[in-house]
């Protein structure tokens, strides 16, 4: 008997009836290693033998990324001292650098920056399984889930719909709670859908998630967000990629005095002056993925990511001097020749 399937967007022919389990490994898939989606419902991996594939069924197969919170802090972990920690949904975090895992040349370099950079926490994507080279490497080869907090986000969502139903693929491969949402508005600028966001945001709350959330630079927004529950607000510095730095460091300051959740920019870092002038406005980190990925030298760009990171966050700390509009000599003039 011929049936038909769909898998991850594709026609396949299957001969007869089957399970989850079964055509998975049929795949050579670990079932370990995904999430499926059987008609727009999750299959929990416990009844992976159990469930059903039958003709007309529509199936999506992503990656297992890992995820969970480290047990130990990387080598280098950008942190001032033992006192000085960020806090997100009960967890604590020493490097205030977070970093993305995508525009890399390859998983050797991925591995290589996000050390340099020191780096706790990544963010990752979840996109389809290649179901016709199932055995290509995964991030998780590369950057190891029990050192590093994997973040999953929405990237590439345009509404709220796709953005839940990719967070819960995610929660089933690897078991997060802790997740980034961001829900775009177009393509040409990848500007936050605030509208979509924030219902998103409801949603997933709702459903026991822990929301960072991308969003504008706007205070009105950010205080939203921030009182159905987000746990960090991370405002976009510029455009994401765009590498413009922080354009509105006015409306940044009045975010971090509105909510009482993390502050971290996000997006719109080009180099390592954009970092500290996001630690200086009082931001409790800053993640960005293009400004390392697209350097000349990530590997370089990364260290001096790392190290502005913690210069801002000391400078913020020192207090800086006050603005004046006239020159005041720092040598005492008593005693002048």
């Amino acid at each position: 008997m011929s049936m038909q399937v769909t898998i991850n967007g594709e026609p396949r022919p299957l001969n007869e009836p089957t399970t989850v389990e079964a055509l998975l490994r049929s795949l050579e898939i670990d079932p370990r290693k995904v999430a499926v989606e059987r008609n727009r419902e999750i299959v929990p991996k416990s009844s992976f033998d159990t469930t059903p594939v039958g003709d007309g069924d529509q199936l999506e197969i992503v990656h297992f990324i890992g995820g969970g919170a480290p047990d130990t802090t990387p080598d280098g972990a950008a942190h001032l001292d033992a006192d000085d920690f960020f806090e997100v949904a009960g967890r604590t975090f020493r490097s205030r650098l977070l970093v993305g895992t995508g525009k890399y040349q390859d998983f050797d370099e991925t591995r290589d920056a996000i050390e340099a950079s020191g780096a706790e926490i990544v963010t990752v994507a979840v996109r389809r399984v290649n179901v016709t080279d199932p055995k290509q490497p995964m991030l998780v080869d590369y950057v190891d889930p029990k050192v590093y907090t994997y973040l999953p986000n929405t990237a590439g969502c345009f509404d709220a719909d796709t953005a839940v139903r990719t967070l819960r693929l995610a929660r089933e491969a690897g078991g997060w709670n802790l997740v980034k949402l961001e829900v775009l508005g177009d393509q040409k600028t990848l500007y936050p859908n605030v509208t979509e966001t924030l219902a998103a945001a409801e949603a997933l709350i709702k459903d026991g998630f822990e929301v960072m959330v991308y969003t504008n630079d706007d205070p009105i927004m950010a205080k939203r967000l921030e009182d159905v529950g987000c746990c960090a607000i991370m405002p976009l510095g510029s455009l994401i990629g765009s590498g413009l730095g922080i354009m509105n460091p006015v409306n940044i300051r009045l975010i971090k005095e509105s909510v009482s959740v993390p502050v971290l920019v996000d997006a719109g870092v080009g180099t390592a002056s954009d970092a500290a002038v996001a630690m200086e406005l009082g931001c409790d980190g800053v993640l960005m993925n293009t400004a390392i990925a697209g350097a000349k030298d990530p590997i370089k760009m990364a260290k001096a990511m790392k190290l502005a990171i913690e210069a801002g966050r000391l400078s913020y700390q020192a207090g800086r001097m006050p603005k004046k509009m006239y020159a005041d000599p720092s040598s005492p003039l008593a005693g002048l020749i």
